[in-house]
Protein backbone atom coordinates (compact mmCIF):
# COMPACT_ATOMS: atom_id res chain seq x y z
CA UNK A 1 0.00 0.00 0.00
CA UNK A 2 1.51 3.66 -0.76
CA UNK A 3 2.33 5.78 1.80
CA UNK A 4 -0.03 8.26 0.96
CA UNK A 5 -2.85 5.74 1.76
CA UNK A 6 -1.58 4.36 4.67
CA UNK A 7 -1.63 8.09 6.15
CA UNK A 8 -4.90 8.80 4.86
CA UNK A 9 -6.37 5.34 6.59
CA UNK A 10 -4.56 6.04 9.63
CA UNK A 11 -6.16 9.80 9.85
CA UNK A 12 -9.55 8.43 9.40
CA UNK A 13 -8.57 5.40 11.92
CA UNK A 14 -7.70 7.84 14.90
CA UNK A 15 -10.32 10.49 14.16
CA UNK A 16 -13.12 7.60 14.50
CA UNK A 17 -11.55 7.17 17.75
CA UNK A 18 -11.75 10.82 18.89
CA UNK A 19 -14.89 10.71 17.81
CA UNK A 20 -16.24 7.71 19.88
CA UNK A 21 -14.75 9.26 22.90
CA UNK A 22 -16.03 12.55 22.30
CA UNK A 23 -19.70 11.27 21.77
CA UNK A 24 -20.03 8.79 23.96
CA UNK A 25 -19.04 11.45 26.67
CA UNK A 26 -22.18 13.71 25.56
CA UNK A 27 -25.85 13.87 26.07
CA UNK A 28 -27.65 11.67 23.04
CA UNK A 29 -29.23 15.50 22.20
CA UNK A 30 -25.83 16.78 21.93
CA UNK A 31 -24.78 13.96 19.65
CA UNK A 32 -27.34 13.79 17.59
CA UNK A 33 -27.32 17.37 16.56
CA UNK A 34 -23.48 16.52 15.90
CA UNK A 35 -24.64 14.04 13.78
CA UNK A 36 -26.95 16.08 12.10
CA UNK A 37 -24.90 18.79 11.40
CA UNK A 38 -22.37 15.89 10.08
CA UNK A 39 -25.04 14.50 7.78
CA UNK A 40 -25.82 18.00 6.37
CA UNK A 41 -22.37 19.31 6.00
CA UNK A 42 -21.34 16.21 4.12
CA UNK A 43 -24.94 16.53 2.03
CA UNK A 44 -23.86 19.72 0.62
CA UNK A 45 -19.84 18.61 -0.50
CA UNK A 46 -21.28 15.05 -1.71
CA UNK A 47 -22.23 16.33 -5.76
CA UNK A 48 -22.10 12.85 -7.34
CA UNK A 49 -24.27 11.25 -4.70
CA UNK A 50 -26.99 14.22 -4.74
CA UNK A 51 -26.79 13.13 -8.42
CA UNK A 52 -27.36 9.95 -8.32
CA UNK A 53 -30.40 10.19 -5.23
CA UNK A 54 -31.78 12.79 -7.83
CA UNK A 55 -31.21 10.09 -11.09
CA UNK A 56 -32.72 6.89 -8.90
CA UNK A 57 -35.68 8.70 -7.56
CA UNK A 58 -36.77 9.92 -11.07
CA UNK A 59 -35.86 6.25 -12.07
CA UNK A 60 -38.49 5.12 -9.67
CA UNK A 61 -41.14 8.03 -9.13
CA UNK A 62 -40.75 9.83 -12.73
CA UNK A 63 -43.21 12.77 -11.95
CA UNK A 64 -45.11 11.77 -9.27
CA UNK A 65 -42.14 13.97 -7.05
CA UNK A 66 -40.40 16.95 -7.47
CA UNK A 67 -37.16 18.17 -8.41
CA UNK A 68 -37.82 19.84 -4.64
CA UNK A 69 -39.28 16.68 -3.14
CA UNK A 70 -35.84 14.28 -4.58
CA UNK A 71 -33.90 17.05 -3.06
CA UNK A 72 -35.59 17.29 0.48
CA UNK A 73 -35.32 13.42 0.31
CA UNK A 74 -31.89 13.04 -0.65
CA UNK A 75 -30.86 16.06 2.46
CA UNK A 76 -32.59 14.23 4.95
CA UNK A 77 -31.14 10.92 4.28
CA UNK A 78 -28.16 12.48 5.07
CA UNK A 79 -29.16 14.14 7.94
CA UNK A 80 -30.65 10.51 9.43
CA UNK A 81 -27.50 8.95 8.19
CA UNK A 82 -25.72 11.07 10.71
CA UNK A 83 -27.76 10.74 13.52
CA UNK A 84 -28.07 7.15 13.71
CA UNK A 85 -24.58 6.90 12.94
CA UNK A 86 -23.78 9.00 16.05
CA UNK A 87 -26.39 6.40 17.43
CA UNK A 88 -24.19 3.05 16.76
CA UNK A 89 -21.06 4.17 18.08
CA UNK A 90 -22.82 4.97 21.73
CA UNK A 91 -24.05 1.15 21.45
CA UNK A 92 -21.09 -0.12 24.10
CA UNK A 93 -21.38 2.25 27.11
CA UNK A 94 -25.41 3.49 26.35
CA UNK A 95 -27.12 0.46 24.78
CA UNK A 96 -29.59 0.05 27.87
CA UNK A 97 -30.68 3.55 27.03
CA UNK A 98 -31.58 2.76 23.58
CA UNK A 99 -34.38 0.16 24.59
CA UNK A 100 -36.51 2.58 25.90
CA UNK A 101 -36.07 5.00 22.72
CA UNK A 102 -37.70 1.38 20.03
CA UNK A 103 -40.88 0.68 19.56
CA UNK A 104 -41.58 -2.86 17.63
CA UNK A 105 -44.29 -3.04 15.16
CA UNK A 106 -45.00 -7.30 14.25
CA UNK A 107 -42.80 -8.70 17.07
CA UNK A 108 -45.54 -11.66 17.26
CA UNK A 109 -43.90 -12.25 13.36
CA UNK A 110 -40.40 -12.10 14.93
CA UNK A 111 -41.25 -15.11 17.63
CA UNK A 112 -43.57 -17.02 15.33
CA UNK A 113 -40.10 -17.36 13.14
CA UNK A 114 -38.22 -19.04 15.87
CA UNK A 115 -41.09 -21.32 17.10
CA UNK A 116 -40.51 -23.80 14.29
CA UNK A 117 -37.21 -23.97 15.70
CA UNK A 118 -35.35 -24.10 12.43
CA UNK A 119 -34.17 -20.61 12.64
CA UNK A 120 -34.71 -17.16 11.08
CA UNK A 121 -33.59 -14.99 8.26
CA UNK A 122 -34.16 -11.56 9.09
CA UNK A 123 -34.06 -9.82 5.44
CA UNK A 124 -33.49 -6.13 5.44
CA UNK A 125 -31.25 -3.75 3.70
CA UNK A 126 -29.54 0.00 4.01
CA UNK A 127 -32.80 1.62 5.50
CA UNK A 128 -32.71 3.11 8.33
CA UNK A 129 -30.67 1.93 11.70
CA UNK A 130 -30.34 -1.89 10.98
CA UNK A 131 -27.40 -2.00 13.17
CA UNK A 132 -29.74 -0.86 15.68
CA UNK A 133 -32.18 -3.26 14.82
CA UNK A 134 -29.79 -6.26 14.95
CA UNK A 135 -28.94 -5.08 18.76
CA UNK A 136 -32.29 -5.09 19.85
CA UNK A 137 -33.81 -7.76 18.36
CA UNK A 138 -30.41 -9.98 19.80
CA UNK A 139 -31.75 -8.97 23.20
CA UNK A 140 -35.28 -10.54 22.35
CA UNK A 141 -33.89 -13.85 23.65
CA UNK A 142 -32.82 -15.36 20.77
CA UNK A 143 -28.95 -16.07 19.18
CA UNK A 144 -29.11 -13.32 16.77
CA UNK A 145 -25.65 -13.40 14.27
CA UNK A 146 -25.08 -10.63 11.22
CA UNK A 147 -23.38 -11.15 8.04
CA UNK A 148 -21.47 -8.04 7.16
CA UNK A 149 -19.13 -7.08 4.52
CA UNK A 150 -15.55 -6.50 5.88
CA UNK A 151 -14.42 -2.79 5.76
CA UNK A 152 -11.57 -1.64 3.68
CA UNK A 153 -9.25 -0.38 6.71
CA UNK A 154 -9.06 -3.98 9.25
CA UNK A 155 -8.91 -1.45 12.23
CA UNK A 156 -12.37 0.26 11.37
CA UNK A 157 -13.76 -2.88 11.15
CA UNK A 158 -12.45 -4.54 14.14
CA UNK A 159 -14.47 -1.36 15.99
CA UNK A 160 -17.73 -2.07 14.13
CA UNK A 161 -17.47 -5.83 14.72
CA UNK A 162 -16.30 -4.99 18.72
CA UNK A 163 -19.84 -2.99 18.56
CA UNK A 164 -21.82 -5.91 17.68
CA UNK A 165 -20.42 -8.45 19.99
CA UNK A 166 -20.62 -5.81 22.54
CA UNK A 167 -24.53 -6.35 22.17
CA UNK A 168 -25.10 -9.71 21.87
CA UNK A 169 -24.33 -10.06 18.52
CA UNK A 170 -22.47 -13.03 16.79
CA UNK A 171 -20.26 -11.80 13.51
CA UNK A 172 -20.00 -13.60 10.14
CA UNK A 173 -18.17 -12.42 6.96
CA UNK A 174 -19.60 -12.31 3.24
CA UNK A 175 -17.06 -15.37 2.86
CA UNK A 176 -18.49 -17.49 5.92
CA UNK A 177 -18.68 -21.44 4.96
CA UNK A 178 -22.13 -22.27 4.24
CA UNK A 179 -21.84 -25.28 6.45
CA UNK A 180 -20.76 -22.86 9.54
CA UNK A 181 -24.23 -20.80 8.91
CA UNK A 182 -26.33 -23.91 8.18
CA UNK A 183 -25.36 -24.98 11.59
CA UNK A 184 -26.23 -21.58 13.14
CA UNK A 185 -29.62 -21.96 11.66
CA UNK A 186 -29.97 -26.22 12.80
CA UNK A 187 -29.26 -24.27 16.53
CA UNK A 188 -32.70 -22.26 15.98
CA UNK A 189 -29.98 -19.16 15.59
CA UNK A 190 -30.89 -16.19 13.77
CA UNK A 191 -29.14 -13.96 11.05
CA UNK A 192 -29.59 -10.86 9.52
CA UNK A 193 -29.14 -10.56 5.90
CA UNK A 194 -28.65 -7.34 4.16
CA UNK A 195 -29.98 -7.83 0.23
CA UNK A 196 -29.98 -4.74 -1.13
CA UNK A 197 -27.23 -4.01 -2.59
CA UNK A 198 -25.33 -4.64 -6.44
CA UNK A 199 -22.21 -6.75 -5.52
CA UNK A 200 -20.34 -9.87 -6.95
CA UNK A 201 -19.10 -10.93 -3.88
CA UNK A 202 -21.86 -12.75 -2.84
CA UNK A 203 -24.16 -15.10 -5.06
CA UNK A 204 -26.59 -13.46 -6.72
CA UNK A 205 -29.27 -12.96 -9.05
CA UNK A 206 -31.90 -10.29 -11.03
CA UNK A 207 -34.28 -9.52 -8.82
CA UNK A 208 -37.16 -6.79 -9.48
CA UNK A 209 -36.46 -3.80 -7.44
CA UNK A 210 -39.04 -0.78 -7.80
CA UNK A 211 -40.50 -2.86 -11.33
CA UNK A 212 -36.41 -2.65 -12.71
CA UNK A 213 -34.28 -5.78 -12.50
CA UNK A 214 -31.51 -5.20 -9.94
CA UNK A 215 -28.74 -7.83 -9.21
CA UNK A 216 -29.31 -9.04 -5.58
CA UNK A 217 -28.22 -11.01 -3.14
CA UNK A 218 -29.15 -15.14 -2.83
CA UNK A 219 -26.96 -17.14 -1.41
CA UNK A 220 -29.05 -16.69 2.11
CA UNK A 221 -31.87 -18.12 -0.05
CA UNK A 222 -30.18 -21.14 -0.80
CA UNK A 223 -29.47 -21.22 2.89
CA UNK A 224 -33.01 -20.38 4.78
CA UNK A 225 -34.51 -22.96 2.03
CA UNK A 226 -32.22 -26.28 3.07
CA UNK A 227 -32.57 -25.40 6.38
CA UNK A 228 -36.06 -24.90 6.53
CA UNK A 229 -35.92 -21.47 7.82
CA UNK A 230 -38.06 -18.74 8.47
CA UNK A 231 -37.42 -15.49 6.67
CA UNK A 232 -38.57 -12.30 7.42
CA UNK A 233 -38.67 -9.30 6.34
CA UNK A 234 -37.74 -5.88 8.45
CA UNK A 235 -36.27 -2.61 8.93
CA UNK A 236 -36.27 -0.05 11.46
CA UNK A 237 -37.09 3.09 10.77
CA UNK A 238 -36.23 6.78 12.64
CA UNK A 239 -39.18 8.27 14.03
CA UNK A 240 -40.23 11.46 15.37
CA UNK A 241 -38.10 12.81 18.50
CA UNK A 242 -35.29 11.12 17.52
CA UNK A 243 -36.83 7.56 18.08
CA UNK A 244 -36.83 4.32 15.88
CA UNK A 245 -39.72 1.77 15.41
CA UNK A 246 -39.03 -1.86 14.17
CA UNK A 247 -40.81 -3.09 11.62
CA UNK A 248 -41.18 -6.87 11.45
CA UNK A 249 -43.52 -8.76 8.48
CA UNK A 250 -45.17 -11.75 8.74
CA UNK A 251 -42.35 -14.61 7.31
CA UNK A 252 -42.81 -14.88 3.57
CA UNK A 253 -43.85 -18.20 2.65
CA UNK A 254 -43.71 -19.68 -1.47
CA UNK A 255 -45.21 -23.02 -3.39
CA UNK A 256 -42.09 -24.86 -3.76
CA UNK A 257 -41.58 -26.11 -7.40
CA UNK A 258 -38.58 -28.13 -6.42
CA UNK A 259 -36.45 -25.95 -8.55
CA UNK A 260 -33.83 -24.53 -6.27
CA UNK A 261 -33.16 -21.81 -8.56
CA UNK A 262 -36.77 -20.74 -8.97
CA UNK A 263 -37.41 -21.32 -5.29
CA UNK A 264 -34.92 -19.10 -4.43
CA UNK A 265 -35.73 -16.45 -6.58
CA UNK A 266 -39.20 -16.50 -5.50
CA UNK A 267 -38.71 -16.33 -1.79
CA UNK A 268 -36.17 -13.25 -2.20
CA UNK A 269 -38.84 -11.55 -4.65
CA UNK A 270 -41.16 -12.07 -1.77
CA UNK A 271 -38.72 -10.36 0.48
CA UNK A 272 -38.03 -7.60 -1.27
CA UNK A 273 -41.68 -6.78 -2.30
CA UNK A 274 -42.13 -5.96 1.16
CA UNK A 275 -38.90 -4.26 1.69
CA UNK A 276 -40.23 -1.69 -1.51
CA UNK A 277 -43.50 -0.99 1.05
CA UNK A 278 -41.38 0.29 3.89
CA UNK A 279 -39.23 1.95 1.88
CA UNK A 280 -42.18 3.68 -0.12
CA UNK A 281 -43.00 4.98 2.88
CA UNK A 282 -40.12 5.93 4.39
CA UNK A 283 -38.32 7.29 1.65
CA UNK A 284 -35.83 9.28 3.48
CA UNK A 285 -34.29 6.57 4.75
CA UNK A 286 -33.01 4.12 2.08
CA UNK A 287 -29.79 4.14 0.22
CA UNK A 288 -30.76 6.26 -3.09
CA UNK A 289 -27.36 7.21 -3.70
CA UNK A 290 -26.62 3.39 -4.32
CA UNK A 291 -26.07 2.59 -7.87
CA UNK A 292 -28.75 0.35 -7.48
CA UNK A 293 -29.62 -0.83 -10.87
CA UNK A 294 -25.94 -0.79 -12.09
CA UNK A 295 -25.81 -4.43 -12.98
CA UNK A 296 -27.88 -4.71 -16.28
CA UNK A 297 -29.36 -8.53 -16.65
CA UNK A 298 -27.78 -8.14 -20.66
CA UNK A 299 -23.82 -7.39 -19.60
CA UNK A 300 -24.13 -10.42 -17.84
CA UNK A 301 -25.52 -12.99 -20.32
Amino acid sequence: MRLGKRLKRGAIYYLAIAMIAILNLVSRRVSQAVGAWIGLIVWKLSGRDQFRINRHLTMVYGDRLTTADRTRIGREFFINSGKNLTDVVRFQKHFDDFKSLVTVEGLEHYHAAFAAGKGMLGITGHIGNFELMAAYLGAVGYPIAVIGREMYDRRLDQLLVANRKASGLANFSTNESPRTLLRWLAGNGGIGVLIDTDSHRVRGDFINWFGRPAYTPIGQAFLGLRAGSAFVPMACVRIDENRYKIIIRPAVSISPTGDKTADARAVTQACVSELEAIIDQYRSQWIWLHNRWHTRPEKTA
